[in-house]
C-alpha cells in the first residue's frame, strides 16, 4: 500500500499536493507509505512565500511551532550561516542545544552531528564524516555514488517507550554520475504530521542538501520523503483547514499543485 505523489517543483506546492492527497485519502485523513518528491528543494518562488507564510500564520494562530523552527531542527541555517563549517557543529553543542527542552523533537541535527561510542564522552560526527567522504570521492574522480547514509534512529535510546520517539528515522544521500553531478536525499519518515510539521521538514531537508552539495561542490538535485505513515493533524476545525488549503490553491503557480 503506498500513495505516490505527483513530483512538485518546490517545498510549497508538495507540501499543499501531499496535504490535499492524503486529506481525501480515507475517512481518517491519513495514508500509508506516502511518497514526496520535490524536484528542487532550494527554490522559493513569490506563491511559494506566501504559502509558507499562510501555514506559518495559521500554526501560530494555534499555538504551534512555527515553519522556520521546525525548518531548524533539521539544519539550523543562521547558526551556520554566521560561524561555517566545521566551527558551527561545536557552536550547535555548546550554545544551541542547551537551550532546547530534554526529549526527542527538536534535535535532529544534534543526532546528526553526536553519535556516542561506547567509551564515555566520545562520540563520532556523521554529517561531517559523509560530508568529507564524498568531498574526497567527487575529488578523486572515481566517486562512489551510493554510500552515504545517516541513520537517525538509535536502537539504543529509541527502543524503549513507545511515545517521545523522532519521527524522521533514516537519510539516504546519492550522487548522480557524469560530470554534471547532483545531490539526491531520500529521507524517511516513522510517522509525519503533514499540518504541524511537514513543511518545515520539507525546507529544512533542503537546507541540509544545499549544505552538503555546496560543501562537496555538485548541485542540489532532488529530495524525496517517504512518510511511512501521514496524517493531515488538524490543530483546531476543519473548517479552518479547509481555508487555509482554499487559499494555498489560490496562490498563482501553486494552482495545479492540488
Amino acid at each position: 500500500m503506498y500513495l505516490p505523489i505527483k513530483t512538485q517543483p518546490s517545498c510549497a506546492s508538495a507540501w499543499l499536493a501531499a496535504v490535499t492527497a492524503v486529506d481525501s485519502a480515507s475517512g481518517s485523513h491519513d495514508a500509508q507509505n506516502v511518497i514526496v518528491d520535490v524536484a528542487n528543494p532550494t527554490v522559493m518562488s513569490d506563491a511559494d512565500l506566501e504559502v509558507i507564510s499562510l501555514v506559518d500564520e495559521y500554526l501560530r494562530e494555534y499555538d504551534r511551532y512555527p515553519v522556520e523552527t521546525v525548518a531548524n531542527t533539521i539544519f539550523p541555517r543562521s547558526l551556520f550561516l554566521r560561524h561555517k563549517a566545521p566551527a558551527f557543529y561545536d557552536v550547535y553543542r555548546t550554545k544551541v542545544l542547551p537551550r532546547i527542552k530534554k526529549g526527542d523533537w527538536g534535535r535532529y541535527f544534534d543526532r546528526m552531528i553526536t553519535f556516542p561510542l561506547q567509551k564515555k564522552g566520545k562520540y563520532l560526527n556523521p554529517l561531517d564524516e559523509m560530508v568529507t567522504k564524498m568531498r574526497d570521492q567527487v575529488a578523486s574522480g572515481r566517486c562512489f555514488r551510493n554510500v552515504y547514509e545517516i541513520t537517525i534512529y538509535d536502537p539504543i535510546r529509541d527502543a524503549g517507550p513507545l511515545m517521545n520517539r523522532q519521527c524522521l528515522s533514516f537519510l539516504s544521500f546519492k550522487l548522480t554520475d557524469g560530470p554534471e553531478r547532483k545531490l539526491l536525499l531520500t529521507a524517511m519518515y516513522r510517522n509525519h504530521y503533514y499540518i504541524e510539521r511537514l513543511l518545515g521538514n520539507l525546507i529544512g531537508l533542503g537546507r541540509l542538501m544545499k549544505f552538503v552539495a555546496d560543501e562537496v561542490k555538485v548541485d542540489v538535485g532532488s529530495l524525496t520523503i517517504v512518510s511511512t505513515h501521514a496524517v493531515v493533524d488538524c490543530p483546531s476545525d476543519r473548517e479552518s483547514l479547509s481555508d487555509l488549503l482554499d487559499e494555498a490553491r489560490a496562490t498563482g503557480s501553486l494552482r495545479e499543485a492540488a
